[in-house]
């Protein structure tokens, strides 16, 4: 029979802590001796000198996977900023020419999507949403808001593109993508304010993935070169990543799912002498 891995806590080392937390009184003043001494007591009234209980110790992966991926974003969106957003910067980039009639409506898109792409690594934090449960919520209203004003600002972006002569296939994905992110974000929502809260991880994790979608695209075309390549070349790296998205963030979900399923190591039985 499979067990978790347990440390053994002896009846000696117990009687060994007592004595010394008697001789040392100014050490944890916070412990009550009265609790400690009656646990001692009973110990002794057991009959059983070595009588042996066990804890359960938790698994600690020196290197999880969602640290790595978290890395990984940060890269890419590293790369982004220099090789696809140096016009912020630089005021005589000569994208500016071709920003410039719609820079109103890309300005609250840019801002707002930043936020959230920042924001939403912080609310796979297990330790932030345990420790600080208000800060974990203020980070997600504000990761709602940045989303409902984004998602449908970068599709009236693309959409003026396409007035400017852009391929309608362009402000096709872009709805896509928009209706997605609004979609998932906004079910996850509804299911944590009915305490759903693993139906509202899953979907929230859906959420992010379609938020990437921005990066991936930029990052593939940017890498591969294949930016150079034409309009339908685009297109098709434009579509792949919007289904890339959710078949990534569902294959994560199953991959979660099965390692708090799959049995823990068996161990050997710890029996008191």
């Amino acid at each position: 029979m499979g067990h978790p891995a347990r440390a053994p806590i002896l009846q000696s080392d117990f009687l060994l802590l007592t004595s010394y937390l008697d001789q040392r009184p100014q050490l944890f003043p916070c412990i009550p001796r009265p609790l400690v001494y009656s646990c001692a007591t009973h110990l002794r009234l057991l009959g059983e000198p070595m009588t042996t209980w066990s804890y359960a110790l938790p698994r600690l992966p020196w290197l999880r996977a969602k640290y790595v991926l978290f890395v990984f974003i940060g890269l890419m969106l590293a790369y982004v900023l220099v090789h696809d957003e140096s016009f912020l910067i630089n005021a005589k980039d000569p994208e500016w020419p071709h920003i410039h009639p719609f820079r109103w409506y890309l300005l609250p898109h840019g801002i707002a999507g930043a936020c959230a792409l920042l924001l939403a690594p912080m609310q796979f934090s297990d330790r932030l949403r345990r420790s600080f449960t208000m800060l974990h919520r203020v980070i997600g209203r504000v990761y709602v808001g940045g989303v409902l004003i984004a998602a449908p600002m970068g599709f009236y972006v693309q959409y003026f593109e396409e007035r400017l002569g852009a391929h309608r296939s362009f402000s096709l994905a872009a709805a896509t993508q928009a209706v997605s992110w609004t979609v998932t974000t906004l079910v996850a929502l509804a299911l944590i304010r009915q305490g759903k809260v693993e139906a509202h991880r899953r979907w929230m994790t859906r959420s992010f993935a379609v938020a990437l979608v921005f990066l991936e695209v930029r990052v593939v075309l940017g890498v591969t070169g294949w930016e150079h390549l034409g309009p339908s070349t685009v297109e098709t790296v434009v579509w792949a990543c919007n289904v890339f998205a959710l078949l990534a963030a569902d294959l994560v979900l199953q991959v979660q799912e099965w390692q708090r399923s799959r049995p823990l190591p068996r161990t050997a039985k710890m029996a008191a002498d």
